[in-house]
């Protein structure tokens, strides 16, 4: 008979099937803490309303990811690669983020009046204060989420990621009781309760960041590693932020604040089909950075491969009822979105599977061959975003996405086949998957 400890150790295990599923897990509940909370703004704000609390809530994310400078990918990289200095490249992340901070913030206040045209004085105004307050908390979650994946701390991980979503959805609730949900009070309750997460991680890793944060740094090869690596990294990560963000830049800049509620409901909705794939691209670069180079390509293809399958099966009654979810959870006004739903969803799919692929470059430190893919998709897609927005509107945006991810993921299967040499049908398939993923699972639950 099993003890309940030995059962606890079993189902809470440090091993990478583990992790993946409670990651999994997690990004599950992220994706429905997303859904409730676009349903709760939607209902209450409309269509409309919708689109200029989502224009409010863009900008910081867009820019942190566009001055990241490939230090969180960085900081895991040489913690695993070299642990002994792991509180100095710690230091020097931290640290650089600070004037990074002020000098974005300055440029976010004054440009924001432009880049907002086509909404109201008000929506610029509260547009203005969030963006400048909570783009150094965004970068900071960045480099916390990184630490904790370069030191296997993944449930604090997966904490630190679930909680902001779901105290933002409880201060949304906190508003609506007492009669005071508004876009400029719900843009203030997500800045004050992610504000509280990041305390509560800082004070979870109080004792690993407990050192002298501005002593002199004894040795400079520090700054050189981590960011000669994110100077690499970086290409990729701005070209994926562009490549992610772009589509609502598009929207904001051609379309209507309706266009954009419209859009951002069906996105989110969307991104339910990712929940498997994204855990496992997070989980999958710490995990075999490190090792050598024919244990990286056979871990990820494996994990490319099963997590294709499983969302392509998944794939078409999951669109049959979130187009009914869609019209019945946000409202009969959402509907006109359904076919961007449609081709977003397989967007999805496609994009997560190429990022899972992509992680064997950055892994082996070759993240200059994902930078060129991105490069490639992006200047197609941009190019499709004004070929195909003014004629089809929304789905012009999501027909451009779909085409970039079948692109990107056709230049990785290639570069992997030039670089590596592995033969096209081995990324694809290979009959021992399925044994395999059993043979793990069975290892992962008690016996």
């Amino acid at each position: 008979m099993i003890s309940l400890q030995a059962v606890k150790k079993r189902l809470t295990g440090r091993g990478a099937i583990q992790t993946i599923l409670h990651t999994s897990a997690a990004n599950l509940l992220i994706m429905i803490l997303s859904t409730l909370t676009s349903i709760v703004t939607a209902r209450l704000f409309g269509v409309a309303g919708k689109g200029e609390f989502s224009a409010i809530l863009f900008w910081p994310t867009l820019l942190a990811g566009l001055v990241s400078f490939g230090l969180p990918t960085s900081l895991i990289f040489n913690m695993r690669t070299n642990a002994g200095k792991a509180t100095e490249y710690v230091r020097a992340g931290f640290l650089f983020q600070i004037p990074v901070s002020l000098i974005i913030g300055i440029i976010a206040w004054i440009y924001l009046p432009i880049w907002l045209g086509q909404y109201s004085d008000d929506v610029i105004q509260v547009a203005r204060w969030y963006t400048i307050l909570t783009l150094p908390m965004l970068l900071a979650v960045n480099l916390l989420a990184a630490l904790t994946q370069g030191m296997d701390k993944f449930s604090l991980y997966n904490g630190l990621r679930l909680y902001v979503p779901l105290s933002n959805l409880a201060g949304l609730l906190v508003l609506w009781a007492i009669g005071k949900l508004t876009i400029s009070y719900a843009s203030f309750a997500f800045f004050a309760t992610s504000l509280m997460v990041i305390v509560w991680s800082l004070y979870r890793l109080r004792r690993e960041l407990t050192f002298n944060w501005f002593k002199p740094f004894a040795d400079r090869i520090v700054f050189k590693s981590l960011f000669g690596y994110g100077g690499r990294v970086f290409g990729v990560e701005l070209l994926g932020t562009m490549y992610s963000q772009c589509d609502k830049l598009i929207i904001i800049s051609l379309l209507t604040p309706k266009d954009f509620g419209l859009y951002t409901v069906v996105y989110t909705l969307s991104r339910v089909f990712n929940v498997v794939q994204m855990a496992i691209s997070n989980v999958i670069f710490p995990k075999v950075t490190g090792m050598d180079k024919d244990k990286i390509i056979a871990t990820v293809g494996r994990a490319f491969r099963l997590s294709f399958l499983l969302m392509a099966a998944a794939v078409i009654p999951g669109m049959i009822i979130g187009r009914f979810l869609l019209g019945l959870l946000f409202g009969a006004q959402f509907l006109e979105a359904g076919n961007a739903f449609y081709l977003l969803s397989l967007e999805c799919i496609l994009g997560g599977g190429s990022w899972i692929l992509a992680s064997s470059f950055n892994a082996m430190g070759r993240p200059g061959l994902v930078v060129i893919r991105q490069a490639v998709a992006l200047v197609i897609t941009v190019g499709l975003f004004f070929v195909f927005t003014p004629l089809y509107g929304l789905n012009g945006i999501a027909f451009a996405l779909l085409l970039g991810s079948v692109i990107r993921i056709v230049i990785t299967i290639a570069a992997m086949r030039v670089v590596f040499k592995v033969r096209i049908a081995d990324i694809l398939f290979d009959k021992d998957d399925i044994r395999s993923l059993f043979k793990q699972l069975s290892r992962s639950m008690p016996s």
